[in-house]
């Protein structure tokens, strides 16, 4: 059983992270129920509380739900926390929400450890809570997470760097440098684990080499997401460890603070590293499809957003929501009923294929 709580997740060894995972993590299709009760009335206020717009995603989610909770006939309520991406923000929402009657609340967690009050006095009005994208911890009110399978996204990553440096240059050792995303945000952890459970046995082995040292979660984080945070940290590494040092990959977890590295290699005259990503923005597939950025993760938001909308359609007619994994995802005070998607590793050599049905990516590719 994996746990995924705490502002801070600590990489671990290839070892550990197979033992977690054979401790039933139920991703190949576990389903589960509980009993729900009675529904609520079609037309029923549903609120959505979102982090700051830091990323498209989250921009497009907040569209998506208001037009997709409308066409299913409920009252959508969007909101998005300030952009100082303080958490006082979002309990506010959430409280507001509880006062208006809201019947479900969709959470994506400005920080996933500090809504528990607000998560329990929903419990207590009788407020089912779905965590978004992101695990709310240390909360037994939680009642469901719909995500796409963030550990898997990381190993993505940390593969998607080993085979593009081998691809730029067939022997190593290669030297990387590991970015991890804000410490506030649980599934920055994740996503790094997940890498470094690739990552790892080839360091042990010295085939990769971390040059500057740096490989614990806690040095590589960018306090929230912000790329000049990035940029800066990309610029002191370059200076510190590789005035005559070759950068061969760098691990970014998206493709904000992906384009903010590769800015900062320009800006010293190095060669382009392999370099990963998230969330198929628009920038980075161009990025992508013009050899910069060597690859990004396709997490259709739109798929996202249309399954979270299935529970609550669910809810409201009195019904459990489909769920595919009962045990893995464990919040520091229960196992979360979570609903997992598939992330997609995307390249220049597959993207036209992982954008074929996507309206805005798909031209990008030809």
């Amino acid at each position: 059983m994996r746990k995924f709580f705490g502002t801070s997740v600590v990489a671990v060894g290839a070892a550990a992270m197979l033992a977690l995972a054979g401790c039933g993590s139920g991703r190949d299709g576990d389903t589960g129920t509980k009993g729900e009760a009675k529904g609520f009335a079609a037309n029923s206020l549903i609120g959505v509380a979102l982090p700051a717009k830091t990323s498209e995603n989250w921009v497009l989610a907040g569209d998506l739900f208001t037009n997709g909770l409308k066409d299913a006939g409920f009252q959508g309520e969007v909101q998005y926390a300030g952009a100082s991406t303080t958490v006082a923000d979002q309990q506010a929402q959430i409280t507001a929400l509880v006062t208006k009657g809201a019947k479900v609340i969709i959470i994506g967690a400005t920080d996933a450890a500090q809504l528990s009050t607000q998560v329990a006095a929903a419990h207590q009005a009788g407020v089912k809570v779905i965590a978004y994208d992101r695990l709310i911890t240390n909360t037994p009110d939680l009642d469901y997470y719909v995500a796409f399978d963030n550990f898997k996204v990381g190993q993505l990553q940390g593969q998607a760097l080993l085979d593009g440096m081998k691809a730029k240059k067939p022997n190593g050792p290669y030297n990387i440098e590991l970015f991890s995303g804000s410490p506030d945000d649980n599934n920055a952890g994740v996503f790094f684990n997940g890498a470094m459970d690739v990552l790892k046995p080839e360091i042990d082995k010295g085939n990769v080499v971390v040059a500057s040292g740096q490989k614990d979660v806690k040095q590589t984080a960018i306090q929230g997401w912000k790329p000049e945070g990035a940029q800066a940290r990309m610029d002191q590494l370059l200076t510190s460890t590789y005035g005559n040092k070759e950068l061969d990959g760098v691990l970014s977890p998206n493709d904000t603070l992906a384009r903010a590295i590769l800015t900062s290699v320009k800006g010293a005259g190095k060669p382009t590293p392999v370099v990963t990503g998230q969330d198929s923005e628009v920038e980075s597939v161009k990025s992508i499809m013009a050899g910069q950025q060597y690859m990004t993760i396709n997490k259709d938001t739109r798929n996202l957003v249309k399954e979270t909308i299935n529970m609550v359609k669910a809810l409201q007619a009195g019904n459990a929501p489909q769920v595919n994994d009962t045990k893995s995802y464990n919040n520091g005070s229960k196992v979360v009923d979570t609903f997992l998607l598939p992330p997609v590793a995307v390249t220049k050599a597959n993207a036209a294929e992982a954008y074929a049905t996507d309206p805005k990516l798909a031209p990008l590719t030809k």
